[in-house]
Protein backbone atom coordinates (compact mmCIF):
# COMPACT_ATOMS: atom_id res chain seq x y z
CA UNK A 1 0.00 0.00 0.00
CA UNK A 2 2.62 2.29 1.10
CA UNK A 3 4.34 1.64 -2.55
CA UNK A 4 0.92 2.34 -4.37
CA UNK A 5 0.77 5.67 -1.90
CA UNK A 6 4.30 6.38 -3.24
CA UNK A 7 3.67 6.38 -6.82
CA UNK A 8 0.75 8.16 -7.00
CA UNK A 9 2.75 10.53 -4.58
CA UNK A 10 5.29 10.64 -7.61
CA UNK A 11 2.94 11.01 -10.45
CA UNK A 12 1.29 14.00 -9.06
CA UNK A 13 4.56 15.93 -8.09
CA UNK A 14 5.70 14.86 -12.06
CA UNK A 15 1.90 16.64 -13.12
CA UNK A 16 2.46 19.92 -11.13
CA UNK A 17 6.12 20.41 -12.65
CA UNK A 18 4.73 19.50 -15.94
CA UNK A 19 1.87 22.23 -15.51
CA UNK A 20 4.47 25.08 -14.33
CA UNK A 21 6.82 24.13 -16.73
CA UNK A 22 4.03 24.98 -19.58
CA UNK A 23 3.20 27.96 -17.72
CA UNK A 24 6.50 29.25 -18.36
CA UNK A 25 7.14 27.66 -22.01
CA UNK A 26 3.95 30.13 -22.63
CA UNK A 27 4.92 33.21 -20.61
CA UNK A 28 8.01 33.30 -22.09
CA UNK A 29 6.48 32.29 -25.88
CA UNK A 30 4.41 35.47 -25.06
CA UNK A 31 7.27 37.44 -23.58
CA UNK A 32 9.24 36.44 -27.38
CA UNK A 33 6.23 37.34 -29.61
CA UNK A 34 6.03 41.16 -28.13
CA UNK A 35 9.89 41.27 -28.31
CA UNK A 36 9.41 40.62 -31.78
CA UNK A 37 6.88 42.66 -32.48
CA UNK A 38 9.06 45.75 -30.67
CA UNK A 39 11.76 44.85 -33.00
CA UNK A 40 9.95 44.45 -36.39
CA UNK A 41 8.33 48.54 -34.80
CA UNK A 42 11.95 49.48 -33.97
CA UNK A 43 12.86 48.44 -37.95
CA UNK A 44 9.96 50.71 -39.16
CA UNK A 45 10.76 53.41 -37.01
CA UNK A 46 14.88 52.98 -38.24
CA UNK A 47 14.21 52.57 -41.53
CA UNK A 48 15.69 55.28 -44.08
CA UNK A 49 13.27 57.98 -45.19
CA UNK A 50 13.43 58.95 -48.93
CA UNK A 51 14.23 62.18 -50.36
CA UNK A 52 14.26 62.39 -53.95
CA UNK A 53 15.89 65.85 -55.35
CA UNK A 54 16.17 67.10 -58.86
CA UNK A 55 19.35 68.84 -60.01
CA UNK A 56 21.53 70.24 -62.74
CA UNK A 57 24.53 67.84 -63.64
CA UNK A 58 27.54 70.27 -62.22
CA UNK A 59 27.34 72.11 -59.52
CA UNK A 60 24.32 70.94 -57.84
CA UNK A 61 24.14 67.22 -58.44
CA UNK A 62 27.95 67.17 -57.23
CA UNK A 63 27.45 68.89 -54.20
CA UNK A 64 24.20 66.57 -53.38
CA UNK A 65 26.48 64.00 -53.98
CA UNK A 66 28.76 64.75 -51.02
CA UNK A 67 25.75 65.31 -48.91
CA UNK A 68 24.20 62.19 -49.52
CA UNK A 69 26.43 60.15 -46.60
CA UNK A 70 25.96 62.92 -44.23
CA UNK A 71 21.89 62.29 -44.73
CA UNK A 72 22.24 58.59 -44.70
CA UNK A 73 23.86 58.81 -40.67
CA UNK A 74 20.65 60.69 -40.06
CA UNK A 75 18.72 57.84 -41.63
CA UNK A 76 17.22 59.84 -45.01
CA UNK A 77 18.24 58.24 -47.73
CA UNK A 78 18.86 60.90 -50.68
CA UNK A 79 18.28 59.98 -54.30
CA UNK A 80 19.83 62.82 -56.55
CA UNK A 81 17.90 62.46 -60.19
CA UNK A 82 20.27 64.85 -62.71
CA UNK A 83 18.58 67.41 -65.51
CA UNK A 84 19.74 68.74 -68.45
CA UNK A 85 17.59 72.19 -68.37
CA UNK A 86 15.67 74.54 -66.46
CA UNK A 87 12.61 73.39 -67.34
CA UNK A 88 11.72 69.98 -66.46
CA UNK A 89 13.33 70.10 -62.95
CA UNK A 90 10.19 72.21 -62.00
CA UNK A 91 7.64 70.27 -64.01
CA UNK A 92 8.75 67.10 -62.71
CA UNK A 93 8.04 69.03 -58.78
CA UNK A 94 4.71 70.15 -59.75
CA UNK A 95 3.47 66.30 -61.44
CA UNK A 96 5.45 65.12 -57.50
CA UNK A 97 8.22 63.07 -58.97
CA UNK A 98 10.54 64.80 -57.61
CA UNK A 99 9.88 65.72 -54.28
CA UNK A 100 12.20 69.37 -54.51
CA UNK A 101 15.31 70.54 -56.84
CA UNK A 102 17.83 72.24 -56.36
CA UNK A 103 19.24 74.21 -59.97
CA UNK A 104 17.58 77.56 -59.89
CA UNK A 105 17.77 81.08 -58.33
CA UNK A 106 14.51 83.12 -56.64
CA UNK A 107 13.91 85.66 -59.42
CA UNK A 108 13.88 82.58 -61.91
CA UNK A 109 11.55 80.63 -59.64
CA UNK A 110 8.90 84.02 -59.43
CA UNK A 111 9.30 84.02 -62.75
CA UNK A 112 8.30 80.34 -63.25
CA UNK A 113 5.29 80.61 -60.86
CA UNK A 114 4.04 83.59 -62.78
CA UNK A 115 3.37 81.67 -65.91
CA UNK A 116 2.85 78.57 -64.68
CA UNK A 117 -0.75 78.20 -62.49
CA UNK A 118 0.01 75.18 -61.04
CA UNK A 119 3.57 75.48 -59.44
CA UNK A 120 2.88 76.22 -56.10
CA UNK A 121 6.16 76.07 -54.78
CA UNK A 122 8.53 77.68 -52.04
CA UNK A 123 12.00 78.44 -50.99
CA UNK A 124 13.33 75.98 -48.37
CA UNK A 125 16.26 77.83 -48.27
CA UNK A 126 19.57 79.09 -50.12
CA UNK A 127 22.70 77.01 -51.27
CA UNK A 128 24.94 79.06 -53.06
CA UNK A 129 25.80 81.69 -56.18
CA UNK A 130 27.25 80.53 -59.16
CA UNK A 131 28.41 83.90 -60.91
CA UNK A 132 27.71 84.52 -64.81
CA UNK A 133 31.01 84.93 -66.91
CA UNK A 134 31.13 86.27 -70.19
CA UNK A 135 33.69 83.91 -72.54
CA UNK A 136 34.85 85.05 -75.75
CA UNK A 137 37.60 83.45 -78.16
CA UNK A 138 37.97 86.42 -80.34
CA UNK A 139 38.86 89.17 -77.54
CA UNK A 140 40.79 89.37 -74.12
CA UNK A 141 38.35 91.81 -72.21
CA UNK A 142 35.10 93.61 -72.56
CA UNK A 143 37.05 96.75 -73.08
CA UNK A 144 38.50 95.25 -76.40
CA UNK A 145 34.69 94.21 -77.77
CA UNK A 146 34.72 96.37 -80.60
CA UNK A 147 31.68 98.69 -82.13
CA UNK A 148 28.72 96.92 -83.10
CA UNK A 149 29.75 93.69 -81.38
CA UNK A 150 27.27 90.82 -80.78
CA UNK A 151 26.55 89.66 -77.29
CA UNK A 152 24.87 86.31 -76.94
CA UNK A 153 23.44 85.68 -74.11
CA UNK A 154 20.43 82.87 -72.73
CA UNK A 155 16.89 83.47 -73.74
CA UNK A 156 16.17 82.42 -70.18
CA UNK A 157 14.36 86.24 -69.16
CA UNK A 158 15.53 85.88 -65.37
CA UNK A 159 18.99 86.08 -66.11
CA UNK A 160 18.64 88.89 -68.35
CA UNK A 161 18.45 91.50 -65.46
CA UNK A 162 21.07 89.92 -64.07
CA UNK A 163 23.44 89.99 -67.36
CA UNK A 164 22.59 93.47 -68.61
CA UNK A 165 23.35 94.81 -64.46
CA UNK A 166 26.72 93.11 -64.71
CA UNK A 167 27.30 94.88 -68.43
CA UNK A 168 26.12 98.12 -67.02
CA UNK A 169 28.70 97.21 -64.10
CA UNK A 170 31.60 96.98 -66.54
CA UNK A 171 30.64 99.79 -67.80
CA UNK A 172 29.22 98.87 -71.37
CA UNK A 173 25.55 99.90 -71.07
CA UNK A 174 23.31 102.29 -68.97
CA UNK A 175 19.91 100.86 -68.32
CA UNK A 176 16.77 103.04 -67.27
CA UNK A 177 16.99 104.88 -63.77
CA UNK A 178 15.10 102.89 -60.77
CA UNK A 179 14.32 100.40 -63.05
CA UNK A 180 14.20 97.03 -60.91
CA UNK A 181 17.76 95.41 -62.10
CA UNK A 182 16.65 92.17 -61.75
CA UNK A 183 13.64 92.69 -64.11
CA UNK A 184 15.59 94.48 -66.99
CA UNK A 185 15.17 93.57 -70.26
CA UNK A 186 17.40 95.09 -73.25
CA UNK A 187 14.16 97.29 -74.02
CA UNK A 188 15.69 99.40 -70.89
CA UNK A 189 18.94 100.21 -72.02
CA UNK A 190 19.63 103.89 -72.45
CA UNK A 191 23.00 104.44 -73.53
CA UNK A 192 25.08 101.76 -75.55
CA UNK A 193 28.08 103.70 -76.49
CA UNK A 194 28.95 100.83 -78.77
CA UNK A 195 26.27 100.23 -80.03
CA UNK A 196 26.51 96.56 -79.12
CA UNK A 197 23.68 93.87 -80.61
CA UNK A 198 22.39 91.24 -78.04
CA UNK A 199 20.85 88.09 -79.03
CA UNK A 200 18.69 86.31 -76.46
CA UNK A 201 17.18 83.70 -78.23
CA UNK A 202 19.75 80.61 -76.96
CA UNK A 203 18.74 77.64 -74.66
CA UNK A 204 21.11 78.07 -72.03
CA UNK A 205 22.15 75.11 -72.22
CA UNK A 206 23.88 75.35 -75.36
CA UNK A 207 25.67 78.29 -74.64
CA UNK A 208 28.97 76.59 -74.08
CA UNK A 209 28.65 75.12 -78.07
CA UNK A 210 28.19 78.74 -79.22
CA UNK A 211 31.13 79.60 -77.76
CA UNK A 212 33.00 77.00 -78.32
CA UNK A 213 31.94 77.52 -82.37
CA UNK A 214 33.53 80.49 -81.97
CA UNK A 215 29.75 82.27 -82.77
CA UNK A 216 28.79 85.93 -81.51
CA UNK A 217 32.11 88.30 -79.97
CA UNK A 218 31.06 87.17 -76.72
CA UNK A 219 29.05 84.48 -74.63
CA UNK A 220 27.52 84.92 -71.13
CA UNK A 221 27.33 81.70 -69.71
CA UNK A 222 25.83 80.13 -66.65
CA UNK A 223 28.45 78.64 -64.38
CA UNK A 224 26.68 75.57 -64.33
CA UNK A 225 26.98 74.56 -67.85
CA UNK A 226 30.08 76.59 -67.71
CA UNK A 227 31.52 73.97 -65.91
CA UNK A 228 29.57 71.25 -67.10
CA UNK A 229 31.71 71.65 -70.50
CA UNK A 230 34.51 72.09 -68.82
CA UNK A 231 35.43 75.71 -68.63
CA UNK A 232 36.78 77.32 -64.93
CA UNK A 233 34.68 80.60 -64.78
CA UNK A 234 37.63 82.04 -62.85
CA UNK A 235 40.47 81.62 -65.62
CA UNK A 236 38.47 80.92 -68.71
CA UNK A 237 35.96 84.08 -68.85
CA UNK A 238 36.91 87.87 -69.47
CA UNK A 239 34.76 89.34 -67.09
CA UNK A 240 32.17 87.57 -63.93
CA UNK A 241 29.51 88.76 -61.64
CA UNK A 242 30.66 89.81 -58.67
CA UNK A 243 30.01 87.65 -55.67
CA UNK A 244 27.71 90.02 -54.18
CA UNK A 245 25.10 88.49 -56.81
CA UNK A 246 21.54 88.18 -55.34
CA UNK A 247 21.03 85.21 -57.44
CA UNK A 248 21.38 82.36 -54.85
CA UNK A 249 20.32 79.35 -55.76
CA UNK A 250 17.89 77.39 -53.58
CA UNK A 251 16.42 73.75 -52.59
CA UNK A 252 12.80 74.24 -54.13
CA UNK A 253 9.84 72.39 -52.62
CA UNK A 254 6.15 72.15 -52.83
CA UNK A 255 4.15 74.67 -50.54
CA UNK A 256 3.86 73.28 -47.32
CA UNK A 257 6.96 70.55 -47.97
CA UNK A 258 9.70 73.25 -46.46
CA UNK A 259 8.68 72.03 -43.00
CA UNK A 260 9.06 68.36 -43.73
CA UNK A 261 11.51 66.81 -41.45
CA UNK A 262 14.10 65.58 -44.67
CA UNK A 263 13.52 69.28 -46.41
CA UNK A 264 14.89 70.68 -43.03
CA UNK A 265 17.66 68.65 -42.66
CA UNK A 266 18.93 68.56 -46.50
CA UNK A 267 18.95 72.29 -46.04
CA UNK A 268 21.33 71.99 -42.26
CA UNK A 269 23.53 69.74 -44.67
CA UNK A 270 23.91 71.73 -47.18
CA UNK A 271 24.92 74.82 -45.14
CA UNK A 272 27.15 73.08 -42.97
CA UNK A 273 30.57 73.76 -42.80
CA UNK A 274 31.62 70.15 -44.04
CA UNK A 275 29.70 71.21 -47.51
CA UNK A 276 30.38 74.71 -47.43
CA UNK A 277 34.37 73.84 -47.19
CA UNK A 278 33.88 71.03 -50.22
CA UNK A 279 32.16 74.18 -52.33
CA UNK A 280 35.17 76.52 -52.01
CA UNK A 281 37.69 74.29 -52.57
CA UNK A 282 36.02 71.96 -55.23
CA UNK A 283 35.39 75.33 -56.95
CA UNK A 284 37.82 77.96 -56.29
CA UNK A 285 35.43 81.09 -55.85
CA UNK A 286 33.23 79.98 -59.30
CA UNK A 287 30.42 78.33 -56.73
CA UNK A 288 30.41 80.62 -53.85
CA UNK A 289 28.38 79.40 -50.63
CA UNK A 290 25.92 81.09 -48.40
CA UNK A 291 25.09 80.20 -45.06
CA UNK A 292 21.76 82.49 -44.94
Amino acid sequence: MKKILSLLLLALLLTLAACGTGGQNEEEATQGADTTEENTEATENTEAKKLVVGASNVPHAVILEQAKPILAEQGIELDIIPFQDYVLPNKALADEEIDANYFQHIPYLELQMSENDNYDFVNAGGIHIEPIGVYSKKHKSLEDLPEGATIIMSNAVADHGRILTMLQDKGLIKLKEGIDTTAATVDDIVENPKNIEFQADVEAGLLPQVYNNDEGDAVLINTNYAIDAGLNPLEDSIAIEGPESPYVNIITVRSGDETREEVKALVEVLRSEEIQNFIKEEYKGAVVPVSE
